[in-house]
């Protein structure tokens, strides 16, 4: 029998995941969930579901969270990737479209009891290969922090120099220079003084100057620029 070669074959399913990272406890973790169901049940995966029919990727992605963790906390969404090989689910040929996601850190959604946060440096074995692809979401945090203003969708709307250099260190894995985080963000005119400041601590010293993004939407500030740990 000759096949026809227009009829339609079935392709894989569709499905969306999100990496969703926050420094927490000056440590950068990551959203995960306890699957319920198999393959990998009882197993901690990360975020997403199925790509609804006439659904656009961020819609879905955007969907699922919702059950998840509010989607208005979100300070930054955007694709990260997609996974094909063929054998990722053991059950079903299946492509995975992953988005990264940020929180600010004084942000903390209410989750449901089958969702934690985990840090991304002691990370559990965990379903698929959503494993790799939170390092991928991690390096490309880390590549965007050297040459992006996305620094404000780790940080409160508001925060001094020191606390910014904390989330910068938790995010990037290495000590950050609070002179030279300043120095750096000052010179693209990527904070503004807020004309507040915050009292000094129990040990005295300077009060500190409080600062925001001048903007809190995605911009290229220096397409070059690596933060390197010290040497």
């Amino acid at each position: 029998m000759v096949s026809d070669p227009w009829t339609k074959t079935s392709g894989p399913a569709q499905t969306v995941v999100a990496v969703v990272l926050a420094v927490r406890a000056s440590r950068l973790q990551v959203l995960l969930w306890e699957r319920a169901l198999e393959p990998y049940a009882g197993a901690w995966s990360l975020p997403g579901g199925e790509l609804a029919a006439a659904e656009t990727l961020e819609r879905s992605i955007r969907r699922h969270l919702a059950a998840k963790v509010d989607v208005r906390e979100l300070a930054h969404l955007e694709q990260l990737e997609t996974r094909s090989d063929p054998g990722r689910n053991p059950l079903r040929w299946e492509l995975a479209t992953a988005f990264l996601g940020l929180v600010p850190a004084d942000v903390d959604p209410v989750l449901p009891a089958d969702t934690r946060w985990h840090p991304v440096d002691a990370l559990p074995a965990l379903a698929f290969d959503h494993g790799p692809i939170v390092l991928a979401g991690r390096e490309r945090l880390r590549a965007k922090l050297s040459y992006t203003n996305l620094g404000f969708a780790l940080a409160p709307a508001t925060f001094t120099i020191s606390e910014l250099r904390d989330l910068y260190t938790a995010a990037l894995g290495h000590e950050v220079s609070a002179t030279n985080l300043q120095r750096v963000l000052l010179r693209r005119e990527l904070l503004e003084d807020t004309g507040a400041q915050r009292p000094s601590g129990p040990y005295g010293g300077r009060p500190a100057t409080v600062y925001r993004f001048r903007t809190r939407e995605l911009e290229i500030t220096d397409q070059f620029a690596v933060l390197r740990p010290p040497a």
